[in-house]
């Protein structure tokens, strides 16, 4: 009796919250729903500019042409997007979000649910160039399909998961670390994973097999404050091939000091995510 009791109990709070969420969003005007997300942001130093904001069916929110920027300019452009409440979740009082954009050719999807602070992500065709946020970072232009896939849970030293990356047929020019410019190179693949655990995050060889060369990206950054200030310990190895060497020697007798061997460059990189600098 008592197991059934409990099971009632559970089933009731999961109805009473599920039929709480129903009604805010259906009452709640769409106004005050802007208003609370360009105010959250604002905090943060973004601005939200938007074509359209409404909700939508059953239980969501919908934005066209929505971009977010800040001094720096734009960082981000939604052509449209949506967040849901998904509905069975909420019947066993489980609060779970769904996310959906379009970005110029590709499509980005997101799931999260607060009370685990788990978060999914899974991108499809994205292009580099659509992202103005990687031209704002690094000043440089990127060209290139971007595919991720990746789930994380918890908060702070509690953060633990995993993102696979890869980009096809890619094109990085004009890539400046600390001011110190990197190759021009074509790349037929950029592939690699990431891990966090234990408050820290790992680069795990982002490998970039390219047109006379071969990059590999690896190392680790703190992940318990604020992402934009995540100290990095990261490497930057190249190994060009002779006739690539040749056509960039001046980049390359830049990096002379970073010379290993005939063939072989290892860039240490420190700073922090937004402002990384070369040892």
């Amino acid at each position: 009796m008592k197991g059934r009791s409990l099971l009632l109990l559970s089933a009731g709070c999961g109805v009473s919250l599920a039929l709480f969420l129903i009604l805010t969003i259906i009452f709640v005007p769409i106004a005050e729903v802007k208003g609370v997300i360009t105010r959250v942001l604002a905090r943060e130093g973004y601005e939200l500019r938007t074509d359209d904001f409404h909700k939508s069916f059953p239980l969501g929110i919908s934005l066209r042409n929505a971009e977010v920027r800040d001094g720096r300019g734009l960082l981000l452009k939604l052509d449209t997007a949506t967040v849901r409440l998904k509905l069975l979740p909420l019947f066993i009082g489980t609060v779970c979000l769904d996310a959906r954009a379009r970005i110029g050719d590709g499509e980005l999807s997101a799931s999260f649910e607060p009370r685990t602070s788990t978060i999914s992500l899974h991108s499809e065709g994205l292009r580099l160039q659509d992202i103005p946020l990687l031209q704002v970072a690094t000043n440089a232009n990127m060209q290139g399909k971007l595919f991720v896939d990746g789930s994380f849970t918890g908060r702070g030293t509690a953060l633990q998961g995993d993102m696979r990356m890869e980009i096809k047929q890619a094109e990085l020019r004009g890539i400046k670390v600390s001011g110190m410019p990197l190759p021009d190179a074509s790349y037929d693949t950029i592939r690699g994973m990431f891990r966090a655990s234990g408050g820290r995050g790992s680069l795990e060889s982002l490998t970039f097999q390219g047109d006379g060369i071969y990059i590999r990206l690896k190392g680790t950054l703190v992940m318990t404050g604020p992402l934009s200030s995540a100290p990095l310990d990261l490497a930057i190895e190249l190994m060009p091939k002779p006739d690539f060497l040749e056509k960039q020697k001046l980049v390359f007798q830049l990096l002379a000091k970073y010379q290993k061997s005939p063939g072989a460059y290892r860039i240490p990189v420190a700073g922090t995510l937004t402002s990384p600098s070369l040892q």
